[in-house]
């Protein structure tokens, strides 16, 4: 067999792996999405307290590494949607707030909306062109630090403009994150598809949250 007949092979090979990695990938993002709903429902209708929430949220951010330890085995499924549940679980407090609004309903709505555009049109955008996003890596995660350094700054000055400013630049930065992931996924820089859900479910777990809180600070203008 030929160089030429050999390396054809490999990259066929290596092109149903990424379909693999892809589809996987995508099939477990809807089902952690549902659960994710479901428990943020379910923790609206216990009315969970703000000190449940912010138990939930820890909980779920300790899982994550628990995930990232565990991705490589068939535990990790389990503490995927454990990490997933735990983080729609927090999410109670906050929605049950904006659904108490005359408007909130339609906020929620509208964020939910908008997060699903900026995903499939962002996915889609890259499946489509194939283009490579990994040169944004360092560009995204300094942008990150400086996003949350602003956010712990604007718990203690309070500024409504602040909580705009960093409520629009962290949708900005995730949705450059789900150009990021896609492309590590279609590029076979990441083969796992465990750790590629957790990092496109962080994104619109995210851009959700943010979206809701700019259209909430919009509206009440």
């Amino acid at each position: 067999m030929s160089y030429r007949e050999t390396s054809s092979i490999n990259t066929v090979s290596s092109g149903i792996e990424i379909n693999k990695v892809l589809r996987n990938t995508y099939f477990l993002l809807g089902l952690t999405l549902a659960f994710s709903a479901l428990t943020a429902v379910i923790a609206m209708a216990m009315n969970l307290s703000p000190l449940a929430s912010i138990v939930c949220f820890v909980a779920g951010f300790i899982m994550l590494f628990v995930v990232n330890k565990k991705a490589d085995s068939a535990s990790g499924i389990f503490w995927v949607f454990g990490f997933a549940g735990a983080l729609g679980a927090s999410l109670g407090p906050l929605l049950n707030a904006y659904a108490g609004l005359a408007n909130g309903p339609s906020l929620i709505m509208q964020a939910l909306g908008g997060t699903a555009v900026i995903f499939f049109a962002l996915s889609a955008y890259v499946l489509t062109t194939r283009k490579d996003f990994s040169f944004m890596g360092g560009f995204l995660m300094v942008g990150l630090i400086v996003a949350l350094v602003a956010i712990i700054a604007n718990i203690f000055l309070a500024i409504p403009a602040l909580s705009l400013a960093v409520s629009a630049a962290i949708i900005m930065i995730m949705s450059g994150f789900i150009l990021f992931d896609t492309s590590r996924i279609i590029h076979g820089g990441e083969t796992n598809y465990i750790r590629a859900t957790v990092g496109l479910y962080l994104n619109i777990f995210n851009i959700f949250v943010h979206l809701l809180s700019l259209l909430g600070i919009m509206g009440d203008d």
